[in-house]
């Protein structure tokens, strides 16, 4: 519904306000299309005499849009004429139509024509004493499945802590306020400070938990301290405080910023969706909320009288890809990591991502599907594809020198790089055992653009093009400009694994089906190269792991360097295993392979 008025509909307005006709007629036409504006507006039109109290009857409906359209108006005897309107409101999704039939009279002496006011301006049927009340309340909110249906989102039990100041004097409130505080573990002194705020009977929270955090968390004597109060509820959770957290979102009360943007959409004090899945399809989730709009006189006992109204209708539920076990698991693999990390699992024959964990460290951030970081030795699946396009095979000889230059810096393999792999080696052992020189050493082969091509044909961006030679050639082993998320690096792995360009997703209905540029040839190599990382390079580890995994371990160098000239380290590790490809990343750790390797062991293993 338009709430938009065209520059001449605000001319129109104008004139009929201030000299009401235009030379030739009576400005019958221009008062009606000042009428239409303002009214759409919520604004009291200039050809209405009285209404002082119009705004804040309007008030109400202010967050809903209206079309006003008026008829053909007939003029009467007297000097008078009959304007039919019709209203048409937008209310959360339904239309509120009707018709009115509005009286103008004609004053000659001041050139005007005139209405008078009636509270039926504001909404049909209001009658003269009346106000309006606009009341919504929504259904309960829709559950977020699983990829098996499971319902990840859905309510669950907890208790609401806090003081009951209706079973206390007041001056009791402080001192219990305080003692519920350190009982529940929150800041005494805001606490403290909302109880006595807040009204005398009410109830007033500190926290909400669930029964197996309030198990830990509150005090055996909490019962015990004068008003404090426990009320058992259900809200909308997912299994565990920590499950998904940053991929499913929150919900919350609406901050005044989500009222804001949300055109009316959104009020004070609603719930919503707070972030993530929940915060994107909130109106999904959420449903229609019932809406009555009623008349009131104010008079004690007096019943509103309903002028329209409208049910509730259910939210739908959500299916998401993820894999409730899977994702668990994830976290569990995590749960000791002390620097930022991410485990991101995904199913290569359908792009579904079955996992996106982040570890304990990350402060709510999101690293797995947002932390972009230079991938490191993991990228060489990316830099192998496009050697292979540009002509090379696994069984080409390339040099793995204990170092390279290349405009003038120098570059090394890892510290504890095998003597046995140094030489004139075949491509398929450089990638094994991840040796840097020797691909670093190609960079003449392929460009900027043969570098993005094959990244793309693995489901990631690829990096820009790098301002020098010697960036370009860090590009080749995860370095330099290049960066890419967890959930990319388990992209790469899943295109291999797949045998097609995979387009990894959340929810089914934002799948990208967009065609593949990896051939089945080129993945059928790939997956040999990162077979042989397991069965005879830097992930021998893995090797005993049934059914068999091909994988990639990486190290990528970031920050400043120490007092002793050492910089930090990245530790990745991609890897698939039959229909499932996984990325491990740990932002600081002693290498792909001391580090991220176990984690994807654990993940990996039975």
């Amino acid at each position: 519904m338009s709430r938009i008025v065209s520059a001449s509909a605000l001319v129109l307005l104008a004139t009929a306000a201030l000299v009401g006709c235009a030379p030739g007629d009576d400005g019958l036409d221009d008062a009606v299309a000042g009428l239409e504006s303002a009214l759409e507006h919520h604004e009291l039109p200039a050809v209405v005499e009285g209404g002082s109290d119009f705004e804040a009857l309007v008030e109400p409906l202010a967050g809903y849009a209206v079309d006003v359209t008026a008829g053909e108006p007939e003029r009467g005897g007297g000097g008078t004429a009959s304007v039919p309107l019709t209203w048409a409101w937008g209310i959360d999704g339904r239309e509120w139509r009707y018709e009115q039939t509005l009286t103008l009279t004609r004053d000659d002496e001041a050139g005007e024509w005139t209405l008078p006011f009636a509270p039926s301006l504001v909404a049909d049927g209001l009658e003269e004493g009346e106000t309006l009340t606009v009341t919504r309340q929504f259904p309960p909110r829709a559950a977020i499945l699983g990829g098996d249906g499971q319902p990840i989102v859905t309510e669950r039990p907890v208790t609401r802590y806090g003081l009951d100041k209706s079973w206390i004097d007041a001056g009791q409130v402080e001192q219990s306020a305080r003692a519920i505080a350190a009982a529940v573990q929150v800041d005494a002194d805001e606490f403290a400070g909302r109880a006595a705020a807040m009204g005398e009977l009410a109830f007033v929270e500190a926290i909400t938990l669930r029964p197996e955090d309030a198990a830990t968390r509150v005090a055996a004597d909490f019962a015990d301290i004068p008003g404090a109060s426990a009320i058992d509820t259900t809200m909308q959770l997912a299994p565990t405080r920590t499950f998904a957290r940053e991929i499913l979102g929150t919900v919350g009360e609406a901050t005044a910023e989500i009222i804001e943007n949300s055109d009316g959409e959104i009020g004070p004090g609603e719930q919503t969706g707070l972030s993530g899945l929940q915060a994107a399809h909130n109106d999904r989730l959420r449903g229609t909320p019932a809406v009555t709009i009623a008349a009131t006189t104010g008079e004690e006992g007096a019943e509103p009288r309903v002028l329209a109204e409208w049910p509730a209708e259910e939210g739908e539920p959500l299916q998401v890809s993820l894999d409730i076990a899977l994702q668990q698991r994830a976290e569990d693999v995590l749960a000791g990591t002390t620097s930022t990390s991410a485990l991101v699992a995904i199913r290569p024959s359908t792009g579904e991502i079955l996992a996106a964990a982040n570890g304990p460290a990350n402060g709510g951030f999101d690293a797995a599907t947002t932390g972009r970081y230079a991938p490191g030795s993991t990228f060489k699946v990316v830099t192998a594809l496009a050697l292979l396009r540009s002509g090379m095979s696994p069984d080409d000889v390339v040099s793995c020198a204990d170092e390279v230059a290349v405009d003038g810096y120098t570059f090394h393999n890892y510290g504890d790089y095998p003597d046995t792999a140094i030489g004139d080696i075949p491509l398929r052992d450089a990638i094994a055992h991840s040796c840097n020189t020797a691909l670093i050493g190609q960079h003449e082969r392929i460009t900027d653009a043969d570098l993005r091509d094959a990244a793309e044909a693995l489901g990631v961006v690829g990096p820009d093009d790098a301002d020098s030679q010697t960036a370009h050639a860090a590009n080749l082993i995860g370095q330099g400009i290049v960066t890419e998320t967890p959930l990319g690096m388990a992209t790469v792995a899943a295109s291999v694994a797949a045998g097609q360009t995979v387009r990894p997703f959340f929810v089914a209905d934002e799948a990208d089906q967009t065609a593949s540029t990896l051939t089945a040839e080129e993945a059928v190599t790939l997956r040999e190269l990162m077979r042989g990382v397991v069965t005879d390079g830097s992930a021998t580890f893995l090797a005993a792991l049934q059914p068999p995994v091909a994988a990639k371990t990486g190290t990528a160098e970031f920050g400043e360097p120490d007092a002793e000239g050492n910089l930090a380290t990245h530790a990745w590790m991609i890897a698939f295993q039959e229909d499932l490809a996984v990325a491990v990343f740990v932002e600081r750790g002693d290498g792909g392979a001391a580090t991220a390797g176990p984690l994807m062991s654990a993940f990996l293993a039975p």
